[in-house]
């Protein structure tokens, strides 16, 4: 059985990949942040010397959606690189030879209409509302290449997933993203008897959300697949949605009939933000959950445990 290090495991990433059946397969560790502070190198490394992992899964973050960006660059900029860097050297440090480490689409260029081919990292402007978290992401991934091009008996890969939501997601506004954050308003705007929700721009904005069990499964996959997996391969749907369609289909779900107005002075981010699934689908992957679908389980989810 292998051992595997799951950082970020009380993260939403990291639950839905800890549900995933398959996980009982491996012995898995998942210290929270109580248990391991990962901006602690010292620790970090102590850690790793004395549970010697068989592999590594990088999921921690700190992660938000652009007001939490906006508000605190600073803490999204370092929290991010200390994690990753400290996680990513401590294992060449102490011999752990296999590891994954989560990226972001936020790594790609802004404002490229066309799906994002992962050669496409560092080749363009960063978007400036998450580029303190997007530049932490790409050096990450960065020191992962290098550390591999100096001694190929480590592989140390990077999935980039696209915009994820789905069961233990962050719902209050102030830290969420924008299904999540949809899922609240609508749901509120429904109890109060609102007549309308407001929407952040005109909605014509185009956005992939993939649903979090979807990634896990993809995850498990690289784990179990580990020598095919490409050193870069982006994990999405390669296909996108508009705002206004997230939001209508939220209301379809929870039975919301009001009306939707758009604040056209408010940020709105990237025009389109899509990833390109060809190596993923040459890889022999694919998301298997519809919008409804995913909405109507982090809908439910949110009943039972999110607000």
């Amino acid at each position: 059985m292998k051992r595997i290090l799951l950082t970020g495991g009380g993260g939403m990433v990291g639950r839905n990949v800890l549900e995933h059946p398959a996980m009982i397969e491996f012995e898995m560790l998942a210290p929270r942040s109580s248990e391991l502070d990962l901006r602690d190198f010292g620790a970090v490394q102590r850690y790793l010397t004395q549970h010697q992992p068989d592999m590594i899964i990088h999921a921690a973050g700190k992660v938000g959606g652009i007001q939490a960006n906006m508000r605190e660059p600073v803490r999204f900029l370092l929290d991010n690189l200390d994690m990753g860097r400290n996680i990513v050297w401590a294992a060449r440090q102490t011999g752990v030879q296999r590891l994954i480490n989560l990226g972001s689409s936020c790594m790609y260029p802004r404002n490229h209409n066309e799906p994002l081919r992962e050669e496409l990292v560092l080749k363009g402007e960063l978007e400036p509302t998450n580029e303190g978290y997007a530049l932490a992401k790409v050096m990450t991934a960065r020191l992962c290449d290098y550390i591999v091009r100096e001694d190929a008996e480590y592989q140390y890969k990077t999935l980039i997933p696209c915009n994820i939501y789905g069961r233990h997601d962050k719902f209050d506004p102030a830290h969420s993203h924008l299904v999540p954050a949809i899922i609240h308003k609508v749901h509120q705007a429904k109890c109060k008897g609102l007549s309308s929700v407001e929407i952040w721009g005109d909605g014509t904005a185009r956005r992939e959300f993939m649903y979090a069990g979807d990634l896990a499964d993809a995850i498990v996959r690289a784990i179990q697949q580990f020598d095919t997996l490409p050193t870069y391969m982006n994990v999405g749907l390669g296909y996108d949605y508009t705002i206004n369609e997230y939001y209508q289909a939220a209301a379809e779900v929870m039975g919301y009939t009001g009306e939707f107005v758009h604040d056209l002075s408010k940020p709105v981010g990237m025009a389109r933000k899509l990833v390109s699934v060809e190596k993923q689908k040459a890889w022999g992957w694919e998301a298997q959950h519809t919008l409804r679908a995913g909405i109507e389980k982090i809908y439910d989810f949110y009943l039972k445990d999110g607000q």
